[in-house]
């Protein structure tokens, strides 16, 4: 019989995103953990792989594919198979992540004694509507316990959710260090998924009125949530006949090349619960300029100190700062040999070991 200790880390899917992302990395090293066997629990409507899994690591999904036509039959035969993989594999802990997704694990696992611990990933003081806001004040404080990202959101939490067992980590940065054969170019980045709440748009309208020659605004992401925004902010650009001015990646796999040769990260998003990209731009050596919303950014960011905290929606602000960034090259130098200093304390192994001892 095995005396390792067996750990299930259940989530929608592995697509591109923040909070995949960071489950994926957690994956990689707890896989590397001699005395852990890890098993990845997938059972959304699409369970699909963007990320990286360790060869070591059990993968689990629904033999059957979802169909919408029949959402209501589909989405209890999914909730009885997440409690049948789970009771079939009968784990040490469980670590769920996801804010509309949690509740379905308690749900699905209601009634059984395993360890669940779980993590919403998402702006903290965010109302999910009723129904869903009405499901974790009942069944948060039931999990085990209840993982937020920042200070703020364990503040947030310790009202809304009285009775549930809160713990801070925040999430895993990778180091990124700038090859010494890459050559910096004068581009400020965006990093992150093409969501209204990120408000590329603006971002494109402020650094096209900024207009400063030889300067490029270059945003790597992919539609998400339905929206089609790419298609949406590519006809902006056309529109302000900004083609030579302004690039629309897509989803791309070489993001560090990116970080690696900018000069500037932009992050105008509204809604966050840590900004990860915000993280591996400073740990690349990019200065951040960034809105400070409710929680994120200001956990990263110490304003003209390593990059610059703007008011949240005053983009009249965020235009004067971007543009001092771009024009004086000493102060972008001095924020920019600040930005590594603070992201130690994210070490990919350093986060890891913490949900460990707080899971295990």
């Amino acid at each position: 019989m095995s005396d390792k200790k067996k750990l299930c880390l259940v989530i929608p899917s592995l697509h591109a995103g923040g909070m995949e992302r960071v489950m994926s990395e957690l994956a990689e090293y707890f896989s590397l953990k001699p005395g852990l066997e890890v098993h990845l629990v997938m059972y959304g409507i699409k369970p699909e792989l963007f990320y990286a899994v360790p060869s070591n690591i059990f993968i689990h999904k629904p033999a059957f594919v979802f169909n919408n036509k029949f959402r209501t039959w589909f989405t209890i035969k999914t909730l009885f198979y997440l409690r049948k993989e789970i009771k079939l594999l009968s784990p040490d802990s469980i670590l769920s992540f996801g804010e509309y997704w949690n509740s379905f694990v308690l749900i699905a696992l209601f009634g059984t004694k395993f360890k669940i611990f779980v993590s919403d990933r998402c702006q903290p003081d965010k109302s999910l509507g009723k129904l869903h806001d009405t499901l974790r004040r009942f069944l948060y404080p039931r999990a085990k316990g209840v993982i937020v990202q920042t200070a703020i959101a364990k503040e947030i939490y310790l009202e809304k959710l009285p009775g549930a067992l809160l713990h801070t980590i925040g999430n895993p940065i990778r180091g990124i260090d700038k090859k010494e054969s890459t050559i910096t170019e004068n581009i400020v980045l965006s990093v992150g998924r093409l969501i209204k709440t990120k408000h590329h748009d603006e971002l494109i309208r402020l650094f096209v009125k900024i207009n400063e020659p030889g300067w490029k605004l270059v945003i790597v992401g992919g539609n998400a949530l339905k929206q089609k925004n790419l298609e949406r902010l590519q006809a902006l650009v056309n529109e302000l006949h900004a083609e030579d001015k302004v690039l629309l990646t897509g989803s791309r796999e070489d993001v560090d090349h990116f970080y690696q040769k900018s000069k500037i990260f932009a992050f105008t998003s509204s809604s966050e619960g840590f900004p990860n990209a915000v993280g591996e731009a400073l740990s690349t050596g990019l200065p951040v300029i960034a809105f400070d919303c409710i929680a994120g950014p200001s956990d990263l960011i110490s304003h003209d100190v390593n990059g610059l905290l703007i008011k949240l929606f005053d983009f009249d602000a965020f235009e004067v700062g971007l543009r001092k960034l771009i024009q004086d090259d000493s102060y972008r130098a001095k924020l920019a040999s600040n930005t590594k200093t603070g992201m130690l304390r994210f070490a990919p192994e350093i986060i890891a070991e913490s949900y460990l001892d707080f899971i295990l």
